[in-house]
């Protein structure tokens, strides 16, 4: 017998299409057995529905809005159950999601069901000083980037003598692929307010703000309903007092993710970063002492009081402790959310979690836009905090973007460099005027207009950038750049020297070309070209042509492919 159809409408379901199918569902069975539930991390094959009966539990994959379906689905038939990455199984940890997807995220009964706010009460037995100690015991790092201890942040903050001692939780997630705090406030919401109050009992701190960027609309939705549910049961009464709640809403600036230009954003200054000291510790929110840390950070701590900080620290590397999220993308098969121990290889997430064929991929840029570039001969290296910068990159919040073969490493670091370029809030003149201009060098080399001194420029005013920038996004923003020097610094001399891109990704660099050995003069390329550079006789205009790669897409033949400008095909090992 079903006892409840669970749908997952976390973002990524939404996306997918998840939506359509839940509002068939309640058409078609008990309306009330259909529930929504959070992202199970395998986003790659939503939208996901599992079906609980008293057998079992059945999980379907790929489930379309069709009536048909829909109703084999629930006679539980055996086509389109999900079947997940066996190797991906054997490899993660989970401990802060084991809930996600697993339970309806604005239910506070049933988080409270599953040991949830378990870790708050515990807490509130133990006394503020013993918190603390159990949180410096798991050795739990901040994970926004910084990896900042955060027991000893903690006492900071517990230290000062203050009635209005401020916590944050910084949830302006906004580096490209990232999703692993979105995924969490989503999915698990009171976990992470849970996570909250035990840290304002741990330093006398009664106001605590949520600061998410707008653009996480489900996100915002479902922390204000969890704080609503809490505060109608009590559960933010510490100590006899309230503690106050608030969730602030960002515009979407990602240099509100450093903490001084947050904490001016939440005052309704603009979003920019101070000189430290300093500390907020000492100065926060409207002068008073705060403490910042990011959602995955407060995920973690329900766990560490619950479990206690002896068994968190066995998981992990001597340095970095517990798990980490990562939001895998690119260039694999099995994109989504995984948690797994700290310590694993970056060869194991990437091929036997993200499922990536052995020899297609490049690289993988890991840490955001200011993290680095790590190339494949690197991937047997340990995903830790000390490992990542020892080769040039960082940790960050836990984006992981795989770069396949068939990418350029030159485009790929422009990409990103746009990106914090755009982002800069415009304090600093190297990171204003610096990230500009090495932009502008990177265009001009990826638009066949490049020379070597433009590389030389690239490498001086990258470590300049960095020298002279005030925070993180400017100390970091030439990283992708530098590091794709360091270790594809070939790509970069063909570009100049060559005109030309091994990738046959740079638009300017590459000519598109018919092969008529293989064409059937199906006229599918005619019909689909957008500026009608194909002549009858199967003749591109490579002047006019925008290398959309519409005709590429739609040949049945995969008889058009892009070639060096000219029209000469080379084979080059772009490794």
């Amino acid at each position: 017998m079903i006892k409840r159809v669970k749908v997952g409408m976390a973002s990524c379901g939404i996306a997918a299409g998840a939506g359509e199918v839940l509002e068939l569902l309640k058409e078609i069975t008990d309306e009330d057995k259909v529930v929504e539930v959070g992202c199970i991390g395998h986003c790659y094959a939503e939208p996901l529905v599992e079906i609980e009966t008293d057998s079992g539990n059945y999980m379907y994959e790929k489930v379309q809005p069709e009536k048909e379906m829909l109703e084999q689905m629930l006679s539980l038939a055996d086509s389109s159950r999900f079947q997940p990455n066996p190797k991906r199984i054997d490899k993660e940890e989970l401990l802060i999601t084991s809930l996600a997807g697993k339970i309806e995220p604005t239910s506070l009964e049933e988080y409270r069901a599953n040991e949830g706010y378990e870790g708050l009460e515990k807490a509130k037995r133990m006394g503020k000083d013993k918190i603390i100690e159990e949180v410096k015991t798991s050795k739990l790092r901040g994970r926004g980037g910084g990896g900042f201890p955060t027991g000893i942040k903690w006492s900071f903050l517990a230290s000062k003598d203050n009635e209005n001692k401020v916590l944050i939780c910084n949830a302006d997630e906004g580096d490209p692929g990232a999703f692993m705090d979105r995924t969490l406030m989503e999915s698990l919401p009171h976990q992470v307010l849970e996570g909250m109050l035990i840290g304002a009992l741990a330093t006398d701190a009664y106001k605590l703000f949520i600061y998410c960027r707008a653009e996480y609309p489900l996100a915002v939705r479902n922390l204000n309903i969890a704080i609503q549910q809490a505060v109608e049961v009590g559960l933010n009464i510490i100590g006899g007092k309230p503690v106050e709640i608030k969730v602030k809403e960002g515009a979407g600036a990602f240099v509100c993710g450093e903490e001084t230009a947050l904490i001016h954003s939440l005052e309704g200054k603009r979003g920019t970063p101070r000189y430290r000291p300093p500390y907020p510790t000492d100065h926060g929110f409207l002068g008073y002492p705060t403490a910042i840390n990011n959602v995955e950070t407060f995920a973690n701590i329900p766990l560490i009081i619950r479990e206690g900080g002896d068994s968190f620290e066995k998981t992990g590397t001597d340095n970095s402790k517990g798990t980490k999220l990562f939001a895998l993308a690119g260039d694999l098969n099995y994109s989504g959310l995984v948690e797994v121990p700290m310590g694993i290889t970056i060869g194991e997430v990437v091929y036997d979690i993200g499922g990536a064929e052995p020899g297609s991929v490049k690289a993988v840029q890991i840490g955001g836009p200011s993290g680095g570039c790590i190339t494949a001969e690197y991937f047997d290296t340990p995903i830790d905090y000390d490992s990542l910068t020892s080769l040039g990159a960082m940790m960050g919040s836990g984006g992981l973007i795989v770069v396949g073969t068939n990418r350029c490493m030159v485009e790929t670091a422009r990409y990103f460099l746009e990106f914090t370029t755009r982002e800069s809030c415009g304090k600093c003149t190297f990171c204003r005027i610096g990230t500009k201009r090495m932009v502008e060098n990177l265009e001009r080399i990826t638009g066949g207009e490049g020379t070597p001194e433009d590389i030389n420029v690239l490498k001086d005013l990258g470590k300049k950038i960095k020298q002279g920038s005030l925070c993180g996004l400017g100390q970091t923003a030439p990283n992708p750049v530098l590091s794709t020097l360091n270790y594809f610094y070939n790509e970069y001399l063909a570009h100049v020297e060559e005109g030309y891109c091994a990738a046959m990704e740079c638009k300017a660099l590459v000519d598109v070309f018919i092969n008529k050995e293989e064409c059937i003069e199906c006229k599918q390329c005619i019909k689909n070209c957008p500026v009608d550079c194909i002549s009858e006789g199967y003749v591109i205009d490579n002047n006019l042509c925008t290398r959309c790669n519409s005709c590429i897409e739609v040949c049945p033949k995969d008889a058009i492919t892009r070639v060096a400008k000219g029209g000469v095909v080379r084979v080059e090992n772009q490794t």
